[in-house]
């Protein structure tokens, strides 16, 4: 069962107020009512849902309806459950302002209400990726740009950051920040998913936080042991030229070090260095050093050009 699946049965499972209903009946039909050989219809691949807008259609009065079952052709391979609306259509239609252009305020007057008209859209055409196989992406896939800027002004007034980008075949409004997603789960009731959610999040922030501070070390480590074979290059090349009495006997000192203990940072050797002699050094000071290595060297290899 997929991650989106899990969710959507888990808001089949919520109870409603009649006026929270029908806010989430208008998200829902907006965005997925088609005609087909002239009768009204609502669709879904899933039976949880289906069952649940029933339940949501059985408390209009003179509104009755029919369930079929059809093959999906989505490539799927999901049965297609399908909503015929038999009788009181007109009713249906006005009660939800599926008519109306704009959905009318009074559908959305409250909290409560956007809530649930989102939850609505979502059950009618939104998914979420797992957080545990795939990067973090919710979206809802609406056919017309009305309704599309109207759900992104609806999910922004709870600070989601939603944006729209246009298809081949309609709109999709998405969400991309982790936060935000789970933040959409929370308004919609969807506390289990929302747990799972954090877990993974939270899993994932450690993770990532810990492969960037291997990566930080690893890293690091490279440039050490770079360092370190430039500078033992570059004293190579002054015993090669004769030229190691050039050197003050401070700097001499700092090639004995480096050449025990080759693959050792500056702040090691500059601490075993004031361990072993009992005379202190900075690793700045023997950087120093080493600088005055590097000039000689250079200078060596120039003149042998």
């Amino acid at each position: 069962m997929s991650f989106t699946t899990k969710i959507k049965e888990e808001l089949t499972t919520i109870s409603l107020e009649d006026v929270e209903s029908l806010s989430l009946l208008s998200g829902f039909v907006r965005n997925n009512a088609t005609y087909i050989n002239d009768h009204f219809v609502l669709t879904s691949e899933n039976q949880n849902v289906i069952t649940y807008l029933c339940s949501l259609i059985d408390r209009l009065e003179d509104v009755q309806y029919e369930i079929t079952i059809t093959s999906s052709n989505n490539f799927s391979k999901n049965n297609l459950y399908v909503i015929r609306i038999a009788k009181g259509l007109e009713r249906f239609l006005s009660l939800l302002a599926y008519q109306e252009e704009v959905v009318p305020s009074y559908m959305v007057e409250d909290e409560m209400e956007i809530r649930n008209y989102l939850k609505g859209v979502f059950l009618s055409s939104g998914s979420v990726n797992d957080p545990k196989t795939s990067r973090y992406h919710m979206e809802l896939t609406i056919l017309y740009p009305e309704e599309a800027v109207f759900v992104q002004k609806l999910l922004n007034k709870f600070s989601l950051n939603a944006k729209i980008l246009s298809r081949d075949r309609g709109y999709m409004v998405y969400l991309k920040e982790a936060e935000s997603i789970s933040d959409f789960l929370k308004l919609m009731g969807a506390m289990d998913a929302v747990l799972y959610y954090e877990e993974v999040r939270i899993y994932r922030d450690k993770k990532n936080e810990t492969n960037r501070l291997n990566n930080c070390e690893q890293a690091n480590m490279d440039k050490i042991f770079k360092t370190a074979k430039e500078q033992l290059e570059y004293i190579k090349t002054i015993r090669e030229n004769d030229a190691f009495d050039l050197l003050d006997e401070k700097t001499k000192e700092a090639i004995f070090y480096r050449e025990k203990y080759k693959e050792a940072s500056l702040s090691e050797l500059s601490e075993i260095i004031s361990l072993e002699t009992n005379h202190k050094i900075t690793k700045s000071g023997l950087n120093h050093r080493f600088r005055k290595i590097k000039e000689l060297a250079l200078k060596l290899t120039e003149n042998e050009k």
